[in-house]
């Protein structure tokens, strides 16, 4: 199947390659920096999503070294907004890394990729074959899904990651490696999409086993999930002359290095008044709710007016431009409405 599934697919993807920003045009040599930063980025998110972020990221800081000496903060704030901040700090501790050791250029073996801080398996992987040509075993979700597909991967995940690996290594060609691994992403990502997979264009049909039993969408087969558990927490909105109070959260942690407003800890259970910021008459503003990898919140937001000791106060007509983690980018708009009056019905007008 090897020889069969890798010029299938390669003959494909020349025809219909996704054109993205950080993927070098046919004939040029790929840039392992823009390669590193767009896997990096793209892990547990979407193209789309990560398509203005990279363009902010690569203007801002258009080489390694331009990102190894950018503030931590800067580099904080223009990440704010697509999750999984651990992500953000080893990119800045990865770039100050390979100016440090290496010079700062990439080194080009997945085992040397691997001593990187925030560089695993998958992404020295990719770097690898991508950005350096060498033969390397991709393996995201797309190309889980593709190769569970082919094989008719009975095995449920996370359990068959080993195995999938593995029947990945055995299709993978010692040539054209960068392209091959980018074809198999494309291929999970356009065509063997999660639901209705457009069988009748995909390169591989005639060979994948999935399609012959005749319900390829049943596979990757998956544990069924459990339930996330619930915390709760309380976040502060203390104003005064047209700002409100924000904090830098410690370095290490959830949202470790990012501005946020004032919370308690977030626990199943948070006392009346935990972590408020200052003494003062807390009023209700509403609550909302946000799904973390391990973990569901109800965030109940309280507001005041007030002074306090330490924080940054930050005017409430620019509090888009802070770089607020996404969490508590969605009560700016509750602190923002609570001292406005409610709308009178007609019979009370």
């Amino acid at each position: 199947m090897l020889v069969d599934a890798s010029n299938a697919l390669l003959a494909w993807y020349d025809a219909n390659r996704r054109d993205l920003p950080w993927r070098a045009m046919p004939g040029e040599s790929s840039d392992p920096y823009r390669v590193w930063l767009s896997e990096i980025m793209l892990q547990q998110t979407t193209v789309a999503a990560v398509g203005p972020y990279f363009h902010k990221f690569i203007t801002y800081w258009p080489t390694m070294r331009a990102l190894a000496e950018a503030d931590e903060a800067d580099v904080m704030k223009a990440w704010a907004g697509l999750g999984y901040y651990a992500r953000a700090r080893n990119l800045i501790a990865c770039a100050r890394t390979i100016v440090a050791r290496h010079g700062g250029r990439f080194p080009d073996s997945e085992a040397e990729l691997l001593q990187l801080p925030g560089v695993g398996r998958y992404t020295a992987a990719a770097v690898a074959a991508i950005a350096f040509g060498r033969r390397a075993v991709v393996v995201d979700g797309n190309v889980e899904r593709v190769v569970a597909r082919l094989f008719a991967v009975k095995e449920p995940l996370p359990g068959a990651k080993a195995k999938l690996y593995d029947l990945t290594d055995s299709i993978t060609p010692a040539r054209r490696n960068g392209d091959f691994a980018q074809a198999m992403m494309d291929l999970g990502a356009t065509i063997c999409t999660p639901r209705k997979p457009a069988c009748g264009f995909c390169p591989l049909a005639t060979l994948c086993a999935a399609r012959a039993e005749g319900d390829p969408a049943r596979y990757p087969v998956k544990t069924p999930k459990v339930a996330k558990p619930r915390r709760v927490g309380h976040a502060y909105w203390l104003e005064r002359d047209g700002a409100v109070l924000l904090v830098r959260r410690p370095a290490k942690g959830l949202l470790g290095g990012m501005l946020a407003f004032p919370s308690s800890a977030w626990e199943e259970k948070v006392g009346a008044g935990s972590g408020a910021p200052a003494q003062a008459e807390w009023q209700d503003g509403g609550s909302i709710d946000h799904a973390f990898t391990h973990f569901a919140l109800t965030l109940h937001l309280r507001c005041a007016e007030g002074e306090a000791g330490e924080g940054i106060w930050w005017p409430i007509a620019q509090l888009e431009e802070a770089g607020l983690p996404t969490v508590f980018a969605k009560l700016i708009a509750r602190g923002r409405a609570w001292k406005k009056p409610p709308l009178l019905s007609r019979q009370e007008a």
